[in-house]
């Protein structure tokens, strides 16, 4: 009984090639939004379209001949899952954020630059390393010591350098502090971030050494997925507190639309501000990237943040708005700005 009563009040909208829910309709997010952004993202060879809004699922759409228990690879996606393990662990007084990498890492302490390098700016890939997207490669015997003998090609905290090779590091960072404790990097995730969000141990394409490749790997569902959007949504909660949030949200001086493995929107209210196509950019060499005023979408909120993964994977999600999003596809020409537009309007 209780299950027709639910049924009766949700409004289904959509051909036989896709369902979307509409649970309610809302004056912050109409009905003819949520369906405007959900044929776009179909149009786009989009795969799962999952909105919660006030805590409720609004939207839940699979398309293009995909299914809802079916595995996607999330890519970058991946990068915020290891980030969030570094708050949490600042928390708990492991780590701090703002200590030399050169402290744990000792071969780093006589080494010009490097021994300047702060845990931080590894998280924020201000660290100025060479990026080595070598580092996603099958078969590497040691992920961990190759991204600690790479060379620095700019000056700590100077430059935006998007790549594997600065998380990588902090991997080792955390790969010797916690073994006084007998743990491991992985079991550290899987306890202080995958567990409260209600997920076990993921896809980790280890090398021979076994060290998890921290800038991309992980598959989940949607609904998987959906567990780190509305996390971001609450500020952090379950997993970190909400000062620990605002520290991914703000940004960095090279690139104030990224920080701590989250993208955000916050240039959207400076004058001047554009919209960034995130993975077109990345593609360009990174002294070629533009990151100033650069924003997510003009239409959206100001605090919206995102996670962005190749082939046009993403979560959304809007604090102010208690709005968590995840729109996974194939790569196409999906835009975030124009997918952003249908759902907030112009």
């Amino acid at each position: 009984m209780k299950r027709r009563t639910l049924l009766s009040k949700l409004l289904v909208l959509g051909g036989s090639s896709s369902l979307t829910v509409v649970a309610k309709e809302s004056k912050a997010l109409p009905a003819s939004r949520i369906q405007a952004a959900a044929s776009y993202s179909e149009a786009q060879r989009g795969k799962s379209l999952l909105i919660i809004h006030d805590g409720r699922i609004v939207c839940e759409n699979y398309t293009n001949g995909y299914k809802s228990d079916e595995l996607q690879k999330i890519y970058s996606g991946t990068k915020a899952f290891w980030t969030f393990s570094a708050l949490a662990a600042q928390e708990s007084g492991l780590i701090d954020l703002d200590e030399r990498v050169s402290k744990t890492i000792t071969e780093w302490q006589d080494v010009k630059w490097k021994s300047r390098i702060t845990v931080r700016e590894l998280l924020n890939f201000t660290s100025g390393l060479d990026p080595t997207f070598d580092l996603h490669e099958d078969g590497i015997k040691d992920r961990d010591a190759i991204a600690i003998g790479r060379p620095i090609v700019a000056e700590p905290g100077s430059a935006f350098i998007y790549g594997p090779c600065s998380l990588q590091v902090f991997h080792a960072v955390m790969k010797r502090k916690l073994a006084k404790r007998g743990e491991s990097p992985t079991h550290y995730l899987e306890k202080h971030v995958l567990a409260p969000l209600g997920l076990g141990p993921q896809r980790y394409v280890a090398d021979r050494s076994g060290n998890p490749l921290l800038a991309a790997g992980m598959v989940m569902t949607a609904r998987m997925w959906s567990g780190f959007a509305k996390m971001l949504a609450h500020e952090g909660r379950p997993l970190v507190s909400d000062s620990s949030f605002h520290e991914a949200a703000r940004g960095t001086s090279a690139n104030r639309s990224f920080g701590l493995g989250v993208w955000n929107n916050s240039n959207v209210d400076r004058s001047g501000a554009w919209e960034v196509d995130v993975e077109r950019m990345l593609h360009e060499k990174w002294p070629k990237q533009q990151w100033s005023r650069a924003c997510l979408c003009k239409n959206a909120p100001s605090d919206l943040v995102a996670c962005i993964g190749s082939g046009c994977q993403r979560i959304y999600a809007v604090p102010s708005m208690d709005l968590a999003i995840v729109r996974q596809g194939r790569d196409s020409g999906f835009s975030d700005a124009e997918f952003l537009r249908q759902l907030f309007g112009r």
